[in-house]
């Protein structure tokens, strides 16, 4: 099938892009890489009177490093952040997340910001944003504001930004000394959206005990959810800790739907799994230190 008709529109500047979004209302929608959008209107799932294309905006890509954190522009590709070496060095769990996003054409087109603004519930980045308390940089007709990746996901598919901002950052903590981190999912097939997935974090003090821990869950509801019982249950254990206990609570608190692909047991006894493997994963690393 063919998208329905269209009017496309390429603004050079952020305040043109609010603009024209402001103007038409809900019949525009914001296009950056397309790699959802595209099929979503081939489909014709979604119809758009008015596509505002963000290739062309001035500031919107690249990596840089700044006061603790490093800033991704939105349109940054996936694939730019994939083999970045900052983005390797400073924030090890983005880089981690990377590769289980589709297939390396679909992260060359792919960006960023479009993935965490589309806000799907089995996705990887906006997991990762929400384990390391990203912060969100928006551009709308009042200006720029901030948001908290916890208050930035309020639904499937949907953010808080209003139909008139646009999504023009993301700040990521930069990592410690004495950190580690990992990605785990379960897919059908490499390259698929998750059944089920994890992003975790973990901090230890020199002795190897676990000092701050982030898990993040993905593909369990409608947005992605920190599993806080299972985080604050692993601060001020060492090394003898049951992970797969811990894997059993994280995934104690949510409740998965049953799909054509998997029932929601399956999602939450394969997601104990993969939370305590990638715990175990991160606790390694940071015990290790910095390589």
């Amino acid at each position: 099938m063919k998208a329905a008709p269209f009017r496309y529109h390429a603004p050079s500047t952020v305040a043109e892009a609010v603009d024209l979004l402001t103007e038409h209302g809900d019949e525009a929608k914001v296009l950056a890489g397309g790699q959802s959008l595209v099929p979503i209107m081939a489909l014709r799932l979604g119809r758009y009177g008015h596509l505002v294309d963000l290739n062309r905006v001035d500031g919107l890509r690249g990596v840089e490093a700044a006061n603790g954190h490093v800033r991704v522009g939105a349109m940054t590709t996936q694939s730019a952040v994939e083999h970045d070496p900052m983005i390797a060095d400073r924030v090890p769990l983005v880089a981690a997340a990377a590769p289980h996003i589709g297939h390396f054409q679909i992260r060359n087109r792919g960006t960023v910001g479009g993935s965490i603004a589309h806000a799907d519930p089995a996705a990887e980045l906006p997991a990762v944003a929400m384990a390391l308390d990203a912060v969100m940089e928006v551009g709308g007709p009042e200006g720029a504001r901030e948001v908290r990746a916890a208050d930035f996901f309020t639904s499937m598919w949907t953010t808080s930004l209003a139909d008139n901002e646009i999504l023009t950052a993301v700040r990521f903590p930069v990592r410690s000394e004495l950190q580690g981190f990992a990605v785990s999912e379960v897919a059908r097939r490499h390259g698929d959206f998750a059944l089920v997935g994890t992003a975790c974090a973990v901090s230890v003090d020199g002795g190897g005990v676990v000092t701050d821990a982030a898990i993040a869950l993905f593909g369990v509801g409608p947005t992605p959810v920190r599993a806080a019982s299972a985080e604050e249950a692993l601060v001020g254990t060492g090394p003898d800790a049951d992970l797969g206990e811990i894997g059993r609570l994280a995934l104690s608190g949510v409740d998965p739907n049953d799909d054509v692909h998997a029932s929601g047991d399956y999602r939450r006894r394969a997601g104990a799994a993969i939370v305590a493997r990638a715990l175990g994963t991160a606790r390694d690393e940071a015990r290790g230190g910095r390589s």
